[in-house]
């Protein structure tokens, strides 16, 4: 499976949030086919052929990312005397 770098899903997600709201507040054609391509990008990315399922899947991609990100962050932390010692 291809993943996303989470830098463009959380983009493509602030993008998709904006376009919903925007559609609500007008829905134009124009808006509605903005709406669609960021729809259909968000899918392509994901794998999946239902936004429901995109959302799902970036949000699955970027917990993933977000927990390694503080497994490094902590196993970087010690032995570099961060880490109080116990005598």
């Amino acid at each position: 499976m291809i993943t996303a770098h989470p830098q463009v899903l959380r983009a493509l997600l602030a993008s998709y949030a904006e376009a919903c709201v925007r559609s609500l507040e007008d829905d134009t054609p124009a808006r509605r086919l903005h709406l669609r391509d960021i729809a259909r990008t968000l899918c392509a990315l994901t794998e999946t052929h239902e936004i429901k399922d995109a959302l799902a899947a970036a949000d699955r991609v970027l917990t993933e990312t977000r927990s390694d990100s503080t497994v490094r962050r902590r196993h970087r932390g010690q032995g570099q005397g961060s880490e109080p010692v116990v005598a």
